[in-house]
């Protein structure tokens, strides 16, 4: 995602992608932190089918021990604070993208950037991995760039109410049906208890996965297709609302690490206080198996200041003068789009039939940790030294070309 100075001014009348040296460093490192921490979150859904990965109970190792551990830590540490982060992210790039709504050149180059976002997205879903977010993020870019002149009281207040409301649904509905009729629960546990029938067709699907190119793609298309509704017509709520306060975090200065060193302590102290409740409630899930319907709901209403948390460790760390140790992260998010694709294509490869080992099914969360680890480690090698001779990521050089209409320059020169 290009970065431009936020001066308006200076958005207003640029004409090309910024150059390296002008960009914003503290996103950068933000989104280098959050294209690494979204394959933790993914692993298991390349690991296993859509349902299998959803649900514990089909996963296809017991779920106990270093198993439900290794979920706990994905549960706690992980899961929706790096895509919260992403959203943020991918809502302030929407002003530095496409300026004011005044100017109807950059308007009009935001929306071709999220039109060719559209293309990206479908050969991401349908040809590779069926846990895309491009396209969530394409058609929620339609809505937030209507708001990018709005001022940041106005942008916290709606995308606040957006967010939250959506999270307080999800509680409601886990209330309303723990104090429900014996009977309405007892049906409902029912239908969260895989039967011996369900739990078999689980296994099928991952062998067909496994076994062949066509079962592979076969699956894929359907977790795909399973997505599509909720994607985008349920997520796109929170997701709007987390672009929303991306961008005003953007415009009050927060995320470029113009703020004081004493904000940014309180928010890594408020981010601590809901890491150690949802650390608490997913433990019940994972580990304890005595969690509660509510508790996902109350994590997600927690988890974005868990991410905010995340992000000003790294912007405190670059205050201090670390910047030069972070580099490698910030080169990984200066190519945050081609190391997305280059994770699915990795994953895909090891877990897939047909194109690739198809380990589908076969791998426990334990060892995946370890193949994650191992992509975080190229990603972080490669990501600097392909920048050290190239402006941007390969994928980032196709999205901006075909955003401004012709080749962009990649080679940087000699």
């Amino acid at each position: 995602m290009e970065q431009q100075q936020t001066s308006s001014t200076a958005l207003s009348t640029q004409a090309s992608p910024i150059a390296a040296a002008d960009r914003i460093q503290t996103l950068d490192l933000i989104r280098g932190l959050a294209v690494l921490g979204i394959l933790a979150v993914n692993a298991g859904g390349f690991a296993a089918t859509l349902s299998a990965y959803g649900s514990p109970a089909l996963w296809p190792f017991p779920d106990s021990g270093a198993s439900a551990l290794s979920l706990w830590i994905v549960d706690a540490f992980f899961h929706q604070k790096f895509l919260s982060l992403f959203s943020m992210l991918f809502g302030a790039s929407l002003f530095l993208v496409g300026g004011e709504r005044g100017d109807p050149e950059r308007g009009r180059r935001l929306r071709r950037r999220l039109g060719w976002l559209v293309p990206f997205a479908l050969i991401h879903g349908l040809a590779i991995w069926w846990g895309d977010v491009l396209l969530l993020y394409a058609w929620s870019g339609l809505f937030v760039m209507f708001a990018r002149s709005w001022r940041p009281k106005t942008l916290f207040t709606v995308g606040l109410i957006l967010f939250v409301l959506f999270s307080l649904s999800q509680i409601g509905g886990a209330l309303a049906l723990q104090f429900a009729p014996l009977r309405v629960q007892a049906e409902a546990a029912a239908q969260f208890t895989p039967s011996a029938s369900q739990i078999a067709q689980v296994r099928a699907d991952m062998a067909d996965a496994a076994g062949s190119l066509a079962g592979a793609y076969r699956q894929n298309l359907r977790g795909w297709f399973d997505l599509q509704v909720p994607s985008l017509f349920v997520f796109v709520v929170p997701t709007v609302g987390l672009m929303m306060i991306g961008l005003g975090l953007l415009k009050t200065g927060f995320l470029q690490g113009a703020r004081s060193v004493r904000l940014y302590a309180l928010v890594i102290g408020i981010g601590a206080a809901a890491l150690a409740v949802v650390a608490a409630l997913a433990w019940r899930d994972d580990v304890a198996h005595a969690g509660a319907l509510w508790s996902a709901g109350v994590e997600g209403l927690l988890n974005p200041l868990i991410a905010l948390g995340y992000a000003s460790v790294l912007i405190l760390a670059w205050k201090a003068g670390a910047a030069r140790g972070l580099s490698p992260l910030a080169a990984a998010g200066r190519m945050a789009l081609t190391n997305y694709l280059a994770q699915s294509l990795i994953m895909t490869s090891l877990f897939y039939g047909g194109r690739g080992l198809g380990l589908m099914g076969q791998v426990d969360r334990p060892a995946l940790w370890i193949i994650v680890l191992l992509i975080w480690a190229l990603q972080l090698v490669w990501s600097p030294l392909w920048l050290s001779r190239f402006r941007m990521g390969p994928a980032e050089w196709v999205w901006r070309s075909l955003t401004y209409g012709r080749a962009m320059p990649i080679r940087k020169a000699a």
